[in-house]
């Protein structure tokens, strides 16, 4: 079915179609000529904050951010109970032998390319690998484009390779 133009006073069928609203539900239809004024001025980000924006693009770009609140809980009572185990048995804490767990060279290779240590968690992994992703991204980088796909593919892949040692999907 034709509609017509929804600018108004055209006469001209409505072809094209242009989001009302940022959550693209609803559509207007216009002619071509009039699609092209609209989509020119139109802003999707129109009415956010930087903080919004940011949080937006971060959203569309790797999914949902990292706030799994029974996560976050647990690590903070992990290291609640690393600092009392410091403090209250400080003498104790010097004399602990350190666990020696060897890991393999292409997930310390992967940790260099992320410049973390090799205790490095998974929350530190992904935190790191969103901050090097929106720098080195070809869409997003500021640098040398050819640079930034090449590092972003070594990042790409280390990711995955930590992914894979950490069990994750």
């Amino acid at each position: 079915m034709i509609k017509k133009c929804d600018h108004p006073g055209c006469t001209k069928a409505g072809t094209c179609r242009a989001p009302k609203t940022r959550d693209l539900r609803e559509y207007w239809w216009f002619c071509r000529e009039h699609a092209a004024e609209y989509n020119k001025n139109w802003n999707y980000y129109a009415g956010m904050t930087p903080e919004e924006i940011e949080e937006d693009w971060e959203r569309q770009t790797f999914g949902s951010p990292l706030k799994d609140k029974k996560q976050t809980e647990q690590d903070n009572k992990d290291y609640i109970n690393f600092l009392n185990d410091f403090i209250s048995g400080r003498s104790t804490f010097d004399k602990t032998p350190s666990k020696r767990t060897t890991l393999p060279s292409r997930v310390v290779s992967a940790l260099k390319i992320f410049e973390l240590p090799i205790s490095a968690s998974w929350r530190e992994i992904s935190s790191r690998y969103r901050l090097l992703a929106k720098k080195y991204h070809p869409d997003t980088a500021k640098s040398n484009k050819d640079t930034a796909a090449e590092n972003f593919t070594k990042i790409s892949n280390a990711y995955d390779i930590l992914k894979k040692h950490f069990s994750k999907k």
